[in-house]
C-alpha cells in the first residue's frame, strides 16, 4: 500500500469518527435537554424559559362541545326600546319687530329666539344577558339597558318575555333583570381568580342581532383597566381574551371550557368598534358580589380602604425611599384623614402587597379585592415600610366615612326638598307644556345652587321636561354638572342653575 493511499484512508478514518462522536453528542445532549439547557461553566441559569414538566403538557385537542351545550340556554337575547324625546333650548321668547302687525302668525318670530325644540328619535339597541337563576333573574351590562323604555328578552328556545330592571350599576356596568318565568336554566357561577393567562374560554352572546353565537379564544390578561366606566367611582379589573366579540355580545356569558360563568362580556378594544383582536370581560367574582348587592339592597355595597394611589406603579425613587424590593405592590401616595387605612395604621409612603393573602400587583387589583366586602368587614392588608413588611387589620368603611350599608336612593331623593308635577293650569298660563315645580328645598344637592322655592323646571342641558318622570330618566343618565333651566310663574325670563348632580355620591 502506498503512502499516498495511507494517508487517505487515515484522513477517511478520522472525519467518520468525528461525525460518530458528533452525532452521539447532539443525540445525548438533545435526549436530555432540559438539564443541560445553556450550560455555562456546568451551572444552570436560574431562570429560563421552557416547557419540560411532562405531567403538566396539553393532553390533546380540545373539545369546546360539551361546555357549549351546556352554556347556550342560559344565554338571552336583550332588546331595548327608547322613546321619542324632545329636547327643546328653551331660551327666552323676543318679540319680532313685526309682531304687532302679523300677531300670532308672525312668520318672522324664528330670527328673534325665542324657545326651539328638535326631536331624538326613537332608539333600538341589542345586547345579551346571563341568567343566574331558575326564576328569571338576568344579569348584563348597566350599558345595555340604561334609559331603556321598553325591554324584551328571548331565550335560546325562542320564547320572548317583557323584562324589568331591577337595579343598575353604573361603577361597575351590571345590571340585574327580571322576566316572570320559572324552571329556567342558569348558569353556574366559576371562580375567575382561578383563570390562568393561555386558558381556553368561550364568548357567548347575539352579536350583530344575529342567533346565539360561540367563539373560542383565551385569556391573554387579567385586571386590565381601560377607562370604559363612566361611574362616578368606576371599577375596572377587566379579563382580556382574544375570543371575538361584537356589537351585541355586551352582557353575554365568558365561560371556561367545564361550561362555568367565569365573566360577563363587557367592551371590545377596536378602531372600528367592531372586533379587532382584544374583548374584555367582567370578572365573575366582582359579579357576583355586585349581583347579590343589587337584588339584596338596591344598591352596591362598595367599601372604601382609604388611600390614594398612582395610576401606574411606583417609581423607582418612591420604592428605594421606602426600602421596598423589587416585586408586585400599590404604592400608598395619600391616605384620607378619616378613612379606614389611617384608623389600621397605615400611611402615606406604605406598600401594599396582599389584601387577606392575595397578593396584589396593581390598582385594579386591589379595587378588585376590596370590592368584595362591604362596609364593616374587617380584612387583612400587608404592607412594607422602611424594607419591613407588616400587617394591619383593617375596617373597612362606606364613602361617607361609617361602617353603615347604603340603601337604594333615587336621583330625585338626592335633590331633596319637595318635587311635584306642575298642574296644567299653570302651565297654560305661563305658556308651557309642563314642568316640575320645587315647592320646598330640602337638604338635598338642590341647596347647593341659587334656586328659590317656587321654580318650575323645564328642561335640564336643553332636554324638555314636562314631568318628575321625565327629569328622573335624564338626570340618571347624566353626571358631573348640568344646567337645570325653568321659570318662575308670574315673572318674565328663563333662569338657569348648575348643578353637580354627583355631589352626593354614590350611584344614579
Amino acid at each position: 500500500m502506498t503512502m499516498k493511499l495511507k494517508n487517505i484512508l487515515l484522513v477517511v478514518a478520522i472525519s467518520a469518527s468525528t461525525a460518530i462522536l458528533s452525532m452521539w453528542g447532539y443525540n445525548k445532549i438533545a435526549g436530555n435537554y432540559s438539564s443541560v439547557v445553556l450550560q455555562q461553566d456546568g451551572k444552570l441559569p436560574v431562570n429560563y424559559a421552557g416547557f419540560f414538566d411532562k405531567n403538566n403538557m396539553a393532553a390533546g385537542a380540545v373539545d369546546f362541545t360539551a361546555a357549549s351545550t351546556s352554556a347556550t340556554p342560559a344565554v338571552v337575547h336583550i332588546k331595548t326600546r327608547t322613546k321619542e324625546r324632545q329636547v327643546s333650548n328653551n331660551l327666552p321668547r323676543r318679540k319680532s319687530p313685526l309682531s304687532d302687525l302679523f300677531g300670532d302668525d308672525d312668520p318672522f318670530q324664528d330670527f328673534f329666539g325665542g324657545p326651539r325644540s328638535s326631536v331624538i328619535p326613537e332608539q333600538r339597541a341589542s345586547g345579551s344577558g346571563v341568567l343566574v337563576s331558575n326564576d328569571g333573574y338576568i344579569v348584563t351590562n348597566n350599558h345595555v339597558v340604561e334609559d331603556a323604555d321598553e325591554v324584551t328578552v328571548t331565550t335560546s328556545n325562542r320564547k320572548t318575555y317583557k323584562g324589568t330592571v331591577v337595579a343598575t350599576d353604573r361603577n361597575t356596568d351590571l345590571a340585574v333583570i327580571k322576566i316572570d318565568a320559572s324552571n329556567l336554566p342558569y348558569m353556574v357561577y366559576g371562580n375567575s381568580d382561578d383563570v390562568k393567562l393561555g386558558q381556553w374560554v368561550l364568548a357567548i352572546g347575539y352579536p350583530l342581532n344575529l342567533d346565539v353565537t360561540v367563539t373560542a379564544g383565551i385569556i391573554s390578561a387579567k385586571a386590565r383597566s381601560i377607562g370604559i366606566n363612566k361611574g362616578p367611582n368606576p371599577i375596572e379589573s377587566f379579563i382580556q381574551t382574544d375570543a371575538a366579540v361584537n356589537p351585541g355580545n355586551s352582557g353575554g356569558a365568558l365561560i371556561n371550557t367545564e361550561g362555568e360563568l367565569i365573566g360577563i362580556n363587557s367592551a371590545i378594544a377596536s378602531p372600528t368598534g367592531s372586533y379587532a383582536g382584544y374583548s374584555y370581560a367582567i370578572p365573575v367574582n366582582i359579579v357576583k358580589k355586585v349581583v347579590n348587592d343589587l337584588m339584596k339592597y338596591g344598591a352596591v355595597q362598595k367599601a372604601y380602604i382609604g388611600i390614594s394611589y398612582p395610576p401606574d406603579d411606583a417609581s423607582e425613587e418612591q420604592k428605594k425611599a421606602q426600602g421596598i424590593k423589587d416585586g408586585p405592590g400599590v404604592f400608598v401616595s395619600g391616605v384620607a384623614d378619616d378613612g379606614a387605612a389611617k384608623e389600621g395604621g397605615l400611611q402615606k409612603g406604605d406598600f401594599i402587597t396582599k389584601v387577606n393573602g392575595v397578593t396584589i400587583a396593581t390598582g385594579p387589583e386591589l379595587q378588585e379585592q376590596v370590592l368584595r366586602y362591604k362596609p364593616g368587614d374587617k380584612i387583612n392588608v400587608t404592607y412594607v415600610r422602611n424594607g419591613k413588611e407588616s400587617t394591619a387589620s383593617i375596617t373597612l368603611k362606606n364613602k361617607a366615612g361609617t361602617y353603615e350599608t347604603v340603601k337604594q336612593e333615587s336621583v330625585l331623593d338626592k335633590l331633596g326638598g319637595e318635587l311635584v308635577n306642575l298642574d296644567a293650569a299653570t302651565a297654560k298660563k305661563n305658556d308651557i307644556a309642563g314642568g316640575v315645580l320645587v315647592k320646598k328645598l330640602g337638604d338635598g344637592i338642590l341647596k347647593n345652587t341659587r334656586m328659590q322655592e317656587g321654580f318650575v323646571i323645564t328642561s335640564v342641558d336643553g332636554q324638555e321636561v314636562r314631568t318628575m318622570d321625565q327629569l328622573a330618566a335624564i338626570l340618571r343618565s347624566s353626571q358631573g354638572t348640568v344646567k337645570l333651566e325653568g321659570i318662575y310663574p308670574g315673572y318674565d325670563g328663563t333662569y338657569g342653575y348648575p348643578l353637580n348632580i354627583d355631589e352626593a355620591g354614590g350611584d344614579k
